[in-house]
């Protein structure tokens, strides 16, 4: 069976995992984390932004006259 090697690219060099210090493991796996969390909050904020632009679409629709409200309510 072939192994492959965990291999990290920085700065466009190749690094054997293996090879690294204990302190720079350290810090490439607090760097993953917060990529990850990065996402998740780009994430949130991607559902954040479609409620608050949903809501204001709302608002605006709640400002109109009633009977043109419910003619909207009924296609919609």
């Amino acid at each position: 069976k072939e192994i492959k090697e965990n291999v990290l690219t920085i700065n466009g060099e190749k690094y054997s995992v293996n090879s690294l210090s204990e302190t720079t493991k350290y810090f490439v796996a607090q760097i993953k984390d917060l990529q990850m969390q990065r996402d998740r909050l780009q994430f949130e904020m991607d559902q954040k932004l479609a409620a608050l632009d949903m809501m204001t679409a709302r608002l605006g629709q709640s400002m109109r006259p009633e009977e043109e409200e419910e003619a909207i309510e009924v296609k919609g």
